[in-house]
């Protein structure tokens, strides 16, 4: 896939994929064919859409931000990091990647906040240990946000990453301050727990075992892989999510969780290759 748009937005081009949904041999569904397009943040046009994937990457904890100010502060680098569009320029993104820098912007208050959340909840977890040191030593952290709507094929985190750290690299090479030391990816987990509103489903099968780990974003599974250090955290405001209106195959409920992927600069394209290897069409 050619590179997005120079760097130099200029709004005049865009790369695409297309999502077949079905198979034409199949006579009982419908072939939906989905053209996906990538483009540089636009502060006029991709405020309200930032700002709503942010509030679904963070779940109910997105309370606990100003995510507003967040989403200002994303759009403010319109060069470094994508949205995900079907409808042109002018319609609101179906997904978004962006790399901040901790030390860059430490001081700003969205910035400040997403520091003491993260390192609070890393604090009282193994293997998350090192990530509160590494926050506050003053290295320059790249924080990755990435997130899509739950009917966005994963096939286009591939092409997200890629172009993230092409951008990267050329805003470096522009002397710009994003030689990062390490990326820190910020995602989302869940395990599935017994539905309350299936008792008498429940009763005739018994209990299930809820406590396995999914992830959001099957990307994860692969970056992790790679990371020096990884895990996940509960929400702060768990109490205040409804686990049933969240049912899967409605069976089961879902309990989010909050996840962080820590991976070293010089391991994060080797990660991003892989997770094009996994996540790669069927030829």
């Amino acid at each position: 896939m050619s590179k997005k748009r120079a760097r130099e937005a200029d709004g005049a081009s865009a790369d695409k994929m297309v999502e077949d949904s079905g198979d034409s041999s199949d006579e009982d569904f419908d072939m939906v064919n989905v053209d996906f397009e990538w483009f540089n943040f636009n502060e006029k046009i991709d405020f309200h859409g930032t700002k709503s994937l942010i509030r679904q990457l963070f779940d109910v904890d997105a309370s606990l931000f100003d995510v507003s100010a967040l989403a200002d502060l994303i759009l403010s680098q319109a060069s470094i990091g994508s949205t995900v569009k079907t409808d042109g320029e002018e319609s609101d993104p179906f997904a978004f990647v962006t790399a901040l820098n901790v030390q860059e912007h430490r001081e700003k208050k969205p910035m400040a906040q997403l520091v003491s959340y993260l390192s609070e909840k890393a604090q009282g977890i193994e293997s998350l240990a090192s990530i509160p040191p590494l926050l506050a030593s003053g290295q320059h952290v790249g924080l990755v946000l990435s997130e899509r709507l739950i009917n966005v094929p994963s096939e286009i985190a591939p092409p997200l990453y890629t172009m993230l750290i092409e951008e990267i690299q050329d805003a470096v090479d522009d002397k710009e301050p994003y030689e990062f030391t390490h990326y820190l990816i910020v995602s989302k987990t869940y395990h599935e727990i017994e539905s309350t509103l299936n008792e008498e489903r429940k009763k005739k099968k018994g209990k299930q075992d809820g406590h396995a780990l999914h992830h959001f974003h099957p990307e994860d599974e692969v970056l992790q892989k790679h990371a020096v250090a990884h895990g996940s955290y509960p929400f702060t405001k768990i109490d205040d999510a409804v686990a049933d209106s969240k049912r899967a195959f409605q069976e089961m409920g879902v309990m989010p969780q909050g996840s962080m992927i820590l991976i070293e600069a010089s391991k994060f394209a080797d990660a991003i290759k892989a997770v094009g290897e996994y996540l790669s069409p069927p030829s």
